[in-house]
């Protein structure tokens, strides 16, 4: 009996673990069939069901042309049907509001651009140093959906439940604004992501974000709008009025069994990146910025195409491929998709030099204090530095791609490229902005003021104002700065400021008139690196001679770097290059005003290098005859 109960005793335990082990593993997600790839580089057909969601969220009956309410198909329950939807909603593209996702490099914010209210502020909800969350200015993620919805994939701020009174009712009527796994992975050519009935329009215009994929996609439209009904209209109940939103699928959409085909390709083209990731330089003049006199970059044009370096699995945490990415990435490719892992490897017991075909650089000559304080791209990234900074345009600022877009050159936001800046001990190419919003100081901490309150009270001050056709600042005096800063101290209960310019501008004693403080901190430009367009060698700084940057001309160093402001007074200021870098101006002048006569040097160099080889050969001659007569002496 004392056997069998210490046997008891022993063994009970261990099944206590199998059990737990047991149903750990009956709970563990097991992956769907499209999460892992069986090693078939071939692209697979998808040719599947649509399935809806219902006025829960979740799954509905499969769209039938027949049913009584034809709704648009949803991607997390049609998508989700092989992949994993919870996984990839965790990616680089859709987890910006979670807070536990790393922040990696600083990258390009969201720019809220009023020009009216003299307001350009970038905004981000990852923890970028120099951007402010949407909520610190008053934007819930429903109004952010609306506003930059038109250049997101989906997912993140678009599906985050609405808590504000406003917006609870309205998020009823426009659905969640789920990622749009086509707005990548649709190889079909009419895949409508900019167009006067696609995503953008759907998103930013007529709230339709339950029905934006299915309109983006080639076999669907989509009429009506949400916008127009009220808070209290039930998409799910259509009362058959001719502005309701509704999905309307193409003929022939549905095979007989009421699948429909997918044109789905694995790796995203060039062109489905460039819809969000667009950049435009006006650095040539008038006509020089469209994109037949302008050169795509090295890479692409070589054959390789974004998603070569720019890779991801299932869980969609895309390679940015910036040195130091290792740390936030358990991606095996991340360290050889930097600059220098793809083309100066070091450290494998493998060959890796040259991955898909890349050149492995000699850099003859190179001093190596270059590769300790410039980065890669600083040499072969961006545009060539001119005398002074150019404006630039990309996709998520200016709404690049989309209809009715302002075409001017100085279209707010002011983005300016390229600064040289140090970043982390190195020289790197960036773009710039200024920021421009109305603010309170509370023990010395400036915060944004929210945008309702500023359009209520700086914005009836500035009712007057003669806005410009081309969308740049209309010049705001410094007195109509101080009569804002009365009106909105009324609104904030005091301590109301401005920050333009990097300066931050109070109300004088006589509150007539404003007092600045240049250079304060909270008017510090927000920058974020220039990665591309990479030029070939060729065509790098410094192919020609180290004067390409060692100039007291060039503008690696000495170019001027415009401070933008909306203040009339502040339109003409700028800065040095220098001023980003951390360099002395005496001894970097200095230093550049030295090639203009090493020239002069190297010929002095040679010229004394032969005298003194003429006097030491003639020196050693008589040496010569000087051991010869000693020699026939003894003899």
């Amino acid at each position: 009996m004392r056997r069998e109960l210490i046997l008891a005793l022993i063994l009970l335990p261990l099944l206590s673990l199998t059990l737990v082990f047991a149903q750990e593993a009956e709970e563990a997600p097991a992956g769907k069939l499209g999460d892992k790839g069986d090693g078939s580089r071939a692209h697979p057909t998808h040719l599947i069901p649509l399935y809806p969601a219902n006025e829960d969220g979740e799954k509905g009956e499969q769209v039938a042309l027949d049913s009584d309410l034809v709704l648009p198909f949803s991607t997390k329950h049609t998508c989700g049907e092989c992949h994993s939807y919870d996984i990839i909603k965790h990616g680089w593209h859709f987890n910006a509001t979670d807070v536990n996702a790393p922040t990696g490099r600083p990258g390009e914010p969201w720019i809220y651009p009023d020009h009216k209210l003299g307001i350009q502020i970038p905004l981000s909800y990852r923890d970028w140093p120099g951007t402010f969350r949407p909520a610190e200015i008053g934007m819930t993620d429903f109004q952010f959906t609306k506003m930059f919805g038109r250049h997101m994939p989906g997912g993140g701020p678009g599906e985050t439940k609405a808590t504000e009174i406003d917006d609870i009712g309205r998020q009823y009527v426009s659905g969640m604004l789920e990622i749009n796994c086509l707005a990548c992975h649709n190889g079909h050519f009419g895949q409508d992501m900019g167009g006067v009935n696609g995503w953008a329009v759907q998103i930013a215009v007529k709230e339709n974000y339950r029905w934006a994929a299915a309109a983006s996609s080639e076999f669907a439209a989509v009429k009506g709008s949400a916008a127009a009904m009220s808070e209290v209209y039930d998409p799910f109940m259509p009362e058959g009025e001719d502005d309701e939103p509704q999905v309307v699928y193409r003929d022939g959409a549905f095979d007989a069994d009421g699948n429909v085909l997918f044109d789905i390709v694995r790796e995203a083209s060039n062109e489905r990146c460039y819809y969000c990731h667009s950049d435009m330089y006006f650095s040539h003049g008038e006509g020089h910025d469209e994109k037949w006199v302008a050169d795509e970059d090295i890479h692409v044009k070589a054959g390789l195409t974004c998603v070569d370096c720019h890779r991801n699995g299932i869980e969609h945490q895309i390679v940015r491929g910036y040195p130091g990415e290792v740390a936030d990435s358990n991606n095996p490719l991340v360290a050889t998709t930097t600059c220098e892992g793809c083309h100066l490897p070091e450290g494998s017991d493998i060959p890796e030099a040259g991955r898909l075909g890349a050149p492995v650089p000699e850099h003859v000559g190179m001093p190596t204090v270059h590769f300790e304080r410039l980065s890669c791209t600083a040499c072969h990234s961006g545009p060539w530095p001119q005398d002074q900074t150019v404006l630039t345009k990309t996709s998520r600022a200016h709404r690049l791609g989309t209809p009715s877009v302002n075409k001017s050159a100085e279209m707010l936001p002011h983005i300016l490229s390229p600064v040289f800046a140090e970043k982390d001990g190195k020289i790197v190419p960036h773009k710039m902005i200024w920021p421009a919003y109305w603010a309170t100081v509370a023990d010395g901490e400036v915060q944004p003021v929210a945008i309702d309150v500023v359009e209520k009270t700086v914005g009836k001050v500035f009712e007057d104002l003669e806005l410009k056709a081309n969308g740049d600042w209309p010049g705001i005096s410094p007195e109509q700065v101080a009569q804002a800063l009365k009106v909105l101290n009324d609104a904030v209960d005091g301590n109301a400021v401005y920050v333009a310019g990097g300066s931050l501008y109070r109300l004088a004693e006589d509150a007539n008139s404003i007092d600045a403080e240049a250079d304060h901190s909270a008017g510090a430009p927000y920058m974020w690196p220039i990665a591309h367009t990479v030029r070939p060698a060729a065509q790098a700084l410094g192919i020609r001679y180290c004067t390409d940057c060692h100039s007291t001309e060039e503008g690696f160093f000495f170019g001027t770097v415009n401070v933008d402001s909306p203040l009339v007074a502040e339109t003409k200021v700028t800065k040095d290059q220098l001023a980003f870098q951390g360099l002395p101006r005496f001894r970097t002048k200095f230093f550049a005003f030295s090639f203009v006569f090493r020239p002069w040097f190297k010929i002095v160099a040679l010229g004394a290098s032969g005298i003194l080889a003429l006097v030491l050969l003639l020196y050693g001659l008589r040496a010569l005859g000087a051991v010869a007569r000693v020699l026939a002496e003894d003899e």
